[in-house]
């Protein structure tokens, strides 16, 4: 078996690909993945440009920017997974764009992902230790906390540096998957490096990449919700439904795609060599679609969510995402006024 796992995983998925429910499926994630491309273009594009050149540099400013950024790069990189997907998964692009494409695409992903959670916990300590954000909560310590989120990001995206590359399976048809054809002097112990190194990669990226992520998310939204439950500081419901449309987007979105990447990892074998759990690589294109349309839904989701979006078209709507994303601009003189208004501006700052 000369191309090693590669080939035998293109060689099962052309199989799925005659199904009439496969090309249903695979219509329907190319048009959401082209609504990702141009909500996310223009959603993240407009954040850059207020966060980044109409702002005065804040904390918040600096979390949205690098969020937008992430969102942006990755949506960015759609065209060419939508016309590789429309290819049946071929790429015909080449090595090069292969590789840089695929490591663009995994960096901004998981870097959008840590981000959210990075600003869940920049806002869960802003509201339950008012006093403290606002005495050591300086742009120069967001500067450098902000690195980690990437950090971490590029760390998941290694095995896309080392293994990925373009394959031909003998027939002319090119694909940009993982190779271990210069991992092991046998075809066995290829097929051991793969199989180890996709199961590792696998649950590695599920439990750094989702699961930890969305339980911080998940944490510092219940606990700020708590807080506005108990001290009634804003008798309105939508900061609430704010924070609720943040933690649901964010589960809808990723779940059912990382759920089918760990099955797909833990029960690879099967997959590979006994043709069970179909159903898994059915799935994949359209789960990861949808995940890939949380790139879009944040900017609505943090900017955009709780005003009313017609005076935003109505008005400047510039302006408007200026005002939406200044939420550091509350300043107090008397330490005991501070801590109050400090919660008051950043609950506040939840329904904007």
């Amino acid at each position: 078996m000369e191309n090693n796992l590669s080939t035998a995983v293109n060689e099962y998925e052309e199989i799925l690909r005659e199904s009439t429910g496969y090309s249903v499926l695979q219509i329907l994630s190319l048009v959401v993945l082209g609504i990702t491309f141009v909500l996310g273009i223009l959603g993240n594009g407009l954040v850059i440009w207020v966060a980044g050149y109409r702002m005065p540099r804040t904390v918040t400013t600096i979390c949205y920017l690098n969020l937008a950024l992430a969102d942006f790069s990755f949506t960015a990189t759609l065209p060419f997974l939508i016309t590789s997907m429309a290819m049946r998964e071929r790429w015909p692009f080449g090595w090069f764009p292969c590789k840089v494409i695929h490591v663009i695409v995994d960096i901004n992903l998981f870097g959008s992902v840590f981000l959210i959670a990075f600003i869940a916990l920049d806002r869960c300590i802003c509201v339950l230790h008012p006093v403290w954000a606002q005495n050591h909560r300086t742009v120069s310590l967001a500067s450098k906390l902000i690195i980690a989120p990437w950090i971490f990001a590029l760390v998941l995206t290694l095995p896309v540096f080392i293994f990925l590359t373009t394959v031909n399976d003998g027939t002319g048809n090119i694909y940009c998957t993982f190779n271990f054809a210069n991992w092991g002097n046998s075809t066995e112990e290829r097929l051991r490096v793969a199989i180890t190194m996709l199961t590792a990669r696998g649950i590695i990226r599920f439990i750094i990449g989702f699961s930890m992520p969305m339980s911080t998310v998940a944490i510092c939204y219940g606990l700020i919700a708590a807080k506005m439950h108990k001290k009634g500081m804003i008798q309105s419901s939508r900061p609430l439904r704010v924070l609720t449309a943040v933690v649901a987007s964010f589960f809808i979105c990723w779940f059912p795609f990382q759920m089918v990447a760990l099955l797909s990892t833990v029960w690879l074998k099967e997959i590979l060599f006994e043709g069970k759990h179909k159903i898994l690589d059915v799935l994949t294109n359209p789960t990861s679609s949808l995940a890939f349309f949380n790139s879009c839904l944040n900017p609505m989701l943090y900017v955009f969510v709780g005003r009313d979006f017609r005076e935003r078209l109505i008005h400047s709507l510039p302006a408007s995402l200026e005002r939406a994303l200044s939420e550091d601009s509350v300043q107090t003189t008397d330490t005991t006024n501070k801590s109050t208004l400090s919660q008051e501006a950043e609950l506040q700052a939840m329904s904007t």
